[in-house]
């Protein structure tokens, strides 16, 4: 029986019989038992016949022939009586049954081994029903190519070559040049690393094997080797072939060092028989393997080494161009109005991925079927992005007028301080309608991607960041909890200003904290300093995030009248776009100018045409 899988599910079949036929064999031979009282009572009227004593164990026939069994205690105690009642004794030594303890033994062994057969048979063949010897067989499904891949135009030309290695591999091997191993993709999530590796896959019209890291790890003992070793027998057989492990770092995690847990140690003979697999490819057999990750920096250096990764490309967030790209793609998918804006609407969502313009799509079209609509507007999506971004409206929060009105100068705050400050970023959006855990928001977006950040533009968003506690104090002359997310992100920025981006002018050019890739997820690793050095970092922050402030209580305090039509017209609209704020500051231009006009004139309005529209900034 050269199964294992057979002979698991024999062992348990002849295990299940054995622990049958025992239990009858115990129920037809064990006569039924008497309490050791009812027993002296029978023995000391004489209705006893006989007795077999076998250690503490009594079995025997009363007078009518009936057969009994009991525990007897004390069998010294109980001789004397059985003496005297003249009933017929025999006995033995206790001993252990042979066969009934070594089948009490051996069942528990049995069940685990045949349950062990079973389970990592299955683990490593897969369904063993269906007949097969392997769980690792090409994925066939709808064919993806680079046309659906869309804003990572320079990964694309990159893995374009890969494509040209799977079709045509003597075109490179003929001039001695050796095919590349594998390619490493590494990037944020969503960024497309799995849409790629499908579409390369589907333009060199090969094979294509996909597994996640964490399927290789199971709590088995040597089967994440096991699975690596097979996966790479099959792929042999189908090459050319291409093979796809998603989320390596599951597996290919820096190793230990020879300080191993038991399950670190199983992890790391996944990765060397990986190690081993990828050095043992032949020249002529065309596989390439392709792993992704967003967590390159905890992977082993002897998987990035050339010869096994020879290529790492890095995908990126999508610019402004490839996010229009990408949403183009989408788009094709729903039915969308004729006025639909791509291009505005790519503009307003940066930082996102292509997973995210994918669920942007979504949810837009979602929204539009939820209003009845015949196709999908400029508003779905903009109610779709307000989702993704700030959270669903809570329509249902009572929120008192006190409240809302402190809520609105808090937001017009922002507002005015990012309106009166020069290098900002556009406003796109402000609401006081609650979504998510804010109360309101004050939405920028910038009209071009931002490679770099200057000084200045620090420095103004921390002032922005300040300026809705500055309004609250201003206005109000209290303090509260709204502006707890703003003095985070504003320490934050002063924090990499002064310690990691040497924008300091009193720490100077030097940097005492570090930060790796943005799609890393780590924070910045702290270098040593002295406490001098730590007193002065804490004093730069504070005095950074105080000029800030201070700066945007004095802008506030100069447009204090705009401040309050701002947030009157905030209070009537709840949500305002850059055009309506637009209107608002004009009008409050328009009021100043006409103050101006009417201040040079001596209070005489004779001259003044109302109708002129006049742009004065202040």
């Amino acid at each position: 029986m050269k199964n294992p899988v057979q002979l698991g599910l024999w062992l348990l079949a002849l295990t299940a019989v054995g622990i049958f036929g025992y239990n009858v064999y115990l129920r037809e031979t064990t006569p039924p038992q008497r309490a050791y009282t009812e027993f002296l009572s029978e023995l000391r009227q004489g209705a006893i016949a006989k007795v077999h004593i076998q250690g503490q164990t009594l079995t025997g026939e009363d007078t009518a022939g009936r057969a009994f069994g009991a525990f007897v205690p004390d069998v010294a105690a109980l001789t004397p009586l059985l003496v005297e009642k003249e009933v017929v004794v025999t006995g033995e030594q206790a001993t252990p049954s042979g066969l009934a303890d070594a089948f009490k033994t051996l069942l528990p062994a049995l069940l685990i081994l045949g349950g062990w057969l079973i389970f990592s048979k299955k683990s490593f063949k897969g369904d063993f029903a269906a007949g097969r010897d392997s769980r690792f067989t090409p994925i066939k499904s709808e064919r993806i190519t680079f046309a659906d891949v869309a804003g990572i135009t320079e990964a694309k030309e990159e893995l374009q070559e890969i494509v040209e290695f799977l079709k045509n591999p003597t075109k490179y091997s003929r001039l001695g040049g050796r095919i590349p191993k594998g390619v490493l993709l590494q990037g944020a999530p969503g960024t497309g690393k799995t849409l790629l590796a499908k579409a390369i896959a589907g333009e060199a019209s090969v094979a294509f094997f996909s597994m996640g890291g964490s399927d290789f790890v199971e709590i088995f003992a040597g089967v994440g080797a096991s699975r690596v070793r097979e996966l790479f027998a099959e792929a042999k057989k189908s090459a050319p072939c291409l093979i796809f492990i998603d989320e390596i770092d599951a597996i290919g995690g820096r190793r230990s060092g020879g300080q191993n847990s038991g399950a670190s140690d199983e992890r790391e003979q996944t990765l060397n028989a990986l190690l081993v697999e990828m050095d043992g490819f032949d020249s002529e057999e065309t596989i390439i393997m392709i792993a992704a990750t967003n967590r390159p920096d905890i992977l082993d250096p002897a998987l990035l080494r050339p010869g096994r990764f020879d290529r790492q490309i890095t995908i990126s967030l999508p610019d402004v161009k490839g996010r229009l790209k990408i949403l183009e793609v989408h788009a094709q998918k729903i039915v969308a109005a004729p006025e639909l804006n791509l291009a505005a609407i790519a503009r307003s969502i940066p930082g996102f991925s292509g997973a995210e313009i994918a669920n942007l799509v979504n949810e837009a079209a979602l929204t539009a079927a939820k209003r009845n609509k015949d196709a999908v507007e400029m508003t779905d999506f903009e109610e779709a992005k307000d989702k993704i971004v700030m959270g669903l409206a809570r329509k249902s929060v009572v929120v008192s007028e006190k409240d809302r009105r402190l809520t609105a100068y808090h937001e017009a705050g922002h507002a005015i301080v990012g309106l009166m400050l020069e290098e900002t970023d556009p406003l796109h959006k402000i609401t006081i309608i609650p979504r998510g855990r804010a109360m309101g928001l004050t939405q920028q977006v910038a009209l071009d991607e931002r490679l770099t950040y200057s000084r200045e533009y620090l420095l103004n968003r921390i002032a922005i960041l300040m300026g809705g506690r500055a309004a609250e104090e201003l206005v109000f002359n209290r303090l509260t909890t709204g502006a707890s997310n703003d003095i985070v992100q504003a320490t934050e920025i002063a924090s990499r200003l002064s310690c990691e981006w040497g924008m300091s002018s009193v720490l100077g050019p030097i940097a005492y904290r570090t930060s790796g890739d943005g799609f890393l997820g780590e924070s910045g690793q702290i270098k040593p300093y002295s406490e001098m050095i730590a007193r002065r970092i804490d004093q730069e922050i504070k005095h950074l995030i105080g000029d800030c402030y201070d700066q945007a209580a004095e802008l506030l305090k100069k447009h204090n009248r705009f401040l309050h039509k701002f947030a009157e017209a905030l209070l009537l609209n709840e949500t305002m776009d850059a055009e309506e704020v637009d209107l608002v500051y004009r009008s409050y231009l328009k009021e100043r100018e006409l103050e101006r006009i009417l201040t040079e004139n001596g209070g005489k309005n004779d001259s003044i045409n109302t109708n002129e529209q006049t742009e004065v900034f202040p």
